[in-house]
Parts: C-alpha cells; structure tokens; sequence
C-alpha cells in the first residue's frame, strides 16, 4: 500500500530516495518523505503532504540534506489525516530515531498513553510514531541498537514493514518485517532495502524476500538478517528477470492504457508455457501430479478484481470439474469460520500476492487443514511462498492502481488449471477439451482485434463521459463480467456504478432506470441472450440509454434503439469473459480520461492493500 525505499552506500542518498519513491508512486499514496544521517550521526528529516513533487520542490528550495544513508516512504494515510506532520518518516522526541512503517500497529495506543506518562510528547495522531517514541525508550535502558530493535518488536502488535536509522549507528539501516512485504536489493558498495523491487531496478536485480519475523542490518558493504529470535539466517538471493522499460510508459499517456494494450502478449505469456503437444500442462505439477486428487470442493478467496476473477472461476470450475465452488471476498473469509478441510482446495488470487486480508485467508485454511493453491503475478510475494502449490501469471510488472493486464492473465490461468484437473479427473470431454485448447490459443489475437478498434470506444465515451450514475446488468458469466467492468469504471472515473444481475432488475434495482440513465448491457453469453435481450427491452421502456456488449454473431440481434454496441469475436462461452472485459477496461478509460481523471493514481486507493 505504502511505499519504503531505503539507501545505504557511497553516494548521496536523497537522488536514489526520491528515484525509488518516483517508482513506488503507482501503489497510491497523499504524503511522501525522506530521512538520512550524517557521518556524524545527525538525522535530517523532509516531508510533506501531496504528491512528491511538492516534496521535490520543497527539497530543492532548501539546502541539500546531506547524508550517504537514509530512508523515504510514501504514505497512504489509515491514522491521522494526510498533511505534513502525518508524513513519514516519524523521528523520536530526542532527534535519535527515524522510522518508516507500511501495515498496523493494533496496540499502538496502548503504547502511546504508556509513552505518555513517561514524560515522551508526541507530534502525530499516527500509529507509527510509536515505534520512534519506544526506540527511544528503549534507547535509555540499552546501548546495543540491536537490543532496542527487538524490545520494541516483542512490544508492538499488528503488521509492519520497518526501516529504521539511529544516528547512534550511521551507515547503517535496521528492516523489520511482519504481514507486510519488504525486500533487500544488494549492490557494489551499497544496499537497499524496499517494499517493492520496482524501487530497485535501475539500480540492482539483487533482491532477497524478508520473511515475518526477520530483522536485517544493512550497511554499505553488508547484510545480516536475524530471525525473532536473533539467530542469524543466510537468505538466498534471486535475480530479478524484469525489464526496466516494462516498469516505465512507452510513449503511452498512462499506465494503464499501456497496459490494456499489453494483454495479448501478457495472455500469450500465460497460456504458451502451460500448452505442450496440445494438452495442458504445469511444471510446477511435475512430481505432484495428484495434487488435486481427493478434492470434493473448491473455496475462492480474494479481495477486489481478483474477487471477481473468482466469480467468473465458480461458473468455470464447476462446469469443467462437475464439483462445487464456493467464492468469498478474503475480508469476509478468515472470519466467518469458513467451512474448509483436508478435502477443500482453497484457491488465492492475488496480483501483488502481498494482499493482507488474502495472506490472512490462506492462513486461516492452512490452518483449518485445506489445500491451498495460489494465482498470483510477483514471484516470490507472501502467499506464493506460503500456498501449498503457486501459478504465476506472468504478466510482467502493472503499475496502474486499476488492475487491466493481470486481471486478464488471472482468469487464462485459473482455466488452465481448470482443464489440467479436468483432464486428470475425467469430467471433461475430449471434443470440448479441444475446443478449449483451440480458443486459448486463438485468444491473443482476438484481444488485439479489439484493441484494434480503439476508436469505437473512445467515441462511446466521449458521449456518457457526464453521467452520474451507471448500470452494468448480464446473466451467468456476463453478470460476473460486470462487476469487473463496474469496478473498472467507478475507481478511475469516480461515477456511481453498480452492476447486477440482469434477472433481479425486477426485485427492486429497475426503480432506479429512469429516462437517461445509462446501462451497460452484457450479452455476450450465447445460451441466455434472449433472456438479457428482454431485460434490455425493460430497461428501454423506461427511457435507459443502453449500450450493448454482444459477440459478432448477434449484433444484428440487438434491440432497435440501443444506443452503442461494443462487438467482439466469438469463442468458447468460457473464454468470452476474457474479450469482453476488455472494452469495459477501454470505456473505463477515456471515461476518466474525458472527465481529466488521475487514472494511473485514482484517489484514496492504492495498487497493494497490505491493512485491513
């Protein structure tokens, strides 16, 4: 959610800070900061409120912050309002301590009011300025930084990911992490430390992954990493395969767009790995090919789009597998005391594969004895390390807040391994196996064929780009479709938007049509058309604009008078979500884009949401 950088080395740390903070902006964020030491040991701290070009300039306007160490963040606020004394990073009474912190403090009242009557005055109403205050508690009872550290980890409750400089030890940056990702990046007479390896990249592809629990000492020319119980790990370093231009624009205005436009060789980098000899195939199976043997049902759990990937998965699933699939918002999941055991598989998606209420989700079936599958895009994120068995997407780095590309590689994925099991179960026929097989392979090249026709839908939305309110309405998959296409919409364009099941605008949602309303109707699932061909006519009669998603053999079909049509190829009734969701991404697009949205950093949210 928040964004940690933090530099130690030979060079000046605030240019590496503001570049690695520039990489985070993507994650959302209302206030940015940065923090360094000076040989000497003295801590100078700048921060302020908006985006971190008002942090630039404010940092350019004054003299230079001096330091080859320092730490910087970018918050988005969950205590305290955003503005400048919210900011991180949060400094101790006495000057000593800097701290940075994504997640929750759960006890840090408790600890405040302790403080408090210790004589310490704070400056924030945030969570984190604990940390700095206990540091410096601690500070007066212990000499060895390293003992403060842990006293005020076996204090604190709630998820964290800390960077820490003391100008008792300068040069050096102490990382602490539970439930909230952090990194360490090595280099040549420099390290680093962040909460996403986007920050890293122009520097170094040495990355190791914190695990809960650990705490690391990072210097210039080292890196030691403890457990909780100060016991000393040796951590395996990956190289990160990313490109550096995969994580910048292109030439596109936004990321976003970018990013629709990638989803054909984002879906054929999904799907090609997995096809061998015309059947499906997983490496990660290899050797544990019964995996899925013994499984009577399935549990989905997710936050968001991920969430709506697996409501397309229930229809898709059960259709391939003949079993029962259950879908649950992961918030709602870990505390309904959901019914999973050794005989459920519990499938997690995730793109960052850092979402918190997720993580907890997957634990809580782990801990209730389920098998646990996970479908996420960062390799070596929490819940891939900690799932049972991991699918990647693989659909490279999306720096958009509004998730397009990985979304898209998310439900290939999840069908793939709907017809690997399928196949192993038996609950498949061969015909349809194949004619599976033929759609996933064709797809990439139908996704560009809609992308192919961009203008359509820039036209459409310079027309509906004004209104208050929108309805999306589809049956079965298409009702699924639309909450993603809903979502698309109302988090980049700020419109009201809802989607429902078009059988149930009669229940109650049909007093909301009135003359203008607009209706996007999704009709692109062939076996229930004239049933959604009607709920268009009822929503017509009471004076809705309606514009129409339908499939290339029923344009004609259409109602007289529907006001816009969005067509796409045919293909197998399970691959269509896939061409469909993609003028949704489009309209949802220069919607904003008309109404001079911030599309790539819509307001109040943010790419990985690790609080809950």
């Amino acid at each position: 959610m928040c964004g940690i950088i933090g530099y130690t080395g030979r060079r000046e740390a605030v240019d590496i800070l503001l570049d690695g903070l520039e990489k985070l902006e993507y994650r959302g964020y209302d206030s940015a900061g940065v923090a360094v030491v000076s040989e000497e040991g003295t801590l100078a701290v700048q921060k302020s409120k908006g985006r971190l070009k008002v942090l630039k300039e404010q940092l350019a306007a004054m003299p230079p912050l001096a330091g080859t160490t320092g730490i910087g963040h970018t918050r988005w606020a969950t205590h305290g309002e955003p503005n400048d004394l919210n900011a991180h990073p949060h400094v101790s009474e006495d000057g000593r301590v800097a701290v940075v912190h994504n997640g929750i403090i759960e006890n840090y009242i408790e600890i405040r009011e302790f403080l408090t009557r210790q004589g310490i005055e704070f400056r924030s109403e945030t969570d984190t300025e604990v940390v700095a205050q206990l540091m410096q508690y601690y500070l007066r009872e212990y000499t060895d930084i390293m003992d403060v550290v842990y006293a005020v980890l076996h204090r604190i409750e709630g998820a964290y990911a800390l960077g820490i400089l003391c100008g008792d030890a300068p040069g050096q940056i102490i990382a602490a992490r539970k439930d909230a990702p952090l990194l360490i990046g090595y280099g040549e007479g420099e390290n680093f430390i962040a909460s996403d390896v986007t920050a890293l990249l122009a520097h170094t592809r040495k990355v190791s992954y914190m695990e809960d629990g650990e705490v690391a000492v990072i210097t210039p020319d080292s890196v030691e990493v403890y457990d909780i119980d100060r016991i000393p790990l040796k951590k395996e370093i990956h190289q990160v395969e990313w490109d550096v231009s995969a994580a910048e624009k292109g030439g596109y205005p936004h990321f976003m767009l970018k990013e629709i436009m990638e989803q054909p060789e984002a879906v054929r980098k999904t799907i090609s790995p997995r096809l061998r000899d015309g059947r499906v195939w997983f490496d990660e199976m290899a050797g544990r090919e019964d995996f899925f043997d013994g499984i009577k049902r399935v549990a989905v759990t997710a936050c968001g789009s991920a969430y709506h990937v697996g409501m397309l998965g229930k229809y898709m699933l059960e259709k391939l597998l003949k079993l029962p699939v259950e879908v649950s918002i992961a918030s709602e999941f870990r505390y309904s005391d959901p019914m999973v055991d050794g005989e459920t598989l519990v499938i997690v998606i995730s793109q960052s594969g850092e979402t918190l209420d997720s993580l907890a989700a997957l634990r809580e079936a782990k801990k209730r004895g389920a098998k646990t599958l996970a479908i996420v895009n960062v390799i070596g994120s929490s819940i891939a390390r900690e799932a049972d068995m991991v699918f990647y997407t693989w659909a490279g780095p999306e720096i958009a807040v509004a998730t397009t590309k990985a979304y898209s590689t998310q439900i290939v994925l999840l069908l793939l391994a709907g017809l690997y099991w399928a196949d192993r179960k038996g609950s498949i026929s061969g015909e349809e196996y194949q004619e599976l097989i033929d759609g996933l392979l064709a797809l990439p090249d139908q996704i560009q064929e809609i992308l192919d026709r961009v203008d359509d839908y820039q036209e459409t939305a310079s027309r509906y780009f004004n209104h208050d309110s929108v309805f999306f309405i589809g049956r079965n998959l298409d009702h699924a479709l639309g909450l993603e296409g809903s979502l698309k919409l109302k988090e980049i364009s700020y419109i009201h938007s809802e989607s429902y099941a078009a059988g149930e605008l009669k229940h109650g949602t049909i007093s909301l049509v009135e003359p203008g309303t607009l209706v996007v109707a999704l009709a692109t699932y062939g076996p229930l058309f004239e049933k959604t061909r009607s709920n268009i006519v009822e929503v017509q009669a009471r004076g809705a604009d309606v514009v129409a998603l339908v499939t290339e053999d029923r344009a004609d079909a259409l109602p007289e008078g529907v006001n816009g049509i969005f067509v796409i190829p045919k293909t197998h009734p399970l691959l269509q979500p896939n061409l469909g969701v993609v003028p949704l991404q489009l309209f949802a697009y220069y919607v904003a884009l008309h109404r001079g949205c911030d599309i790539d950093k819509p307001r109040n949210l943010a790419k990985s949401v690790t609080v809950e």
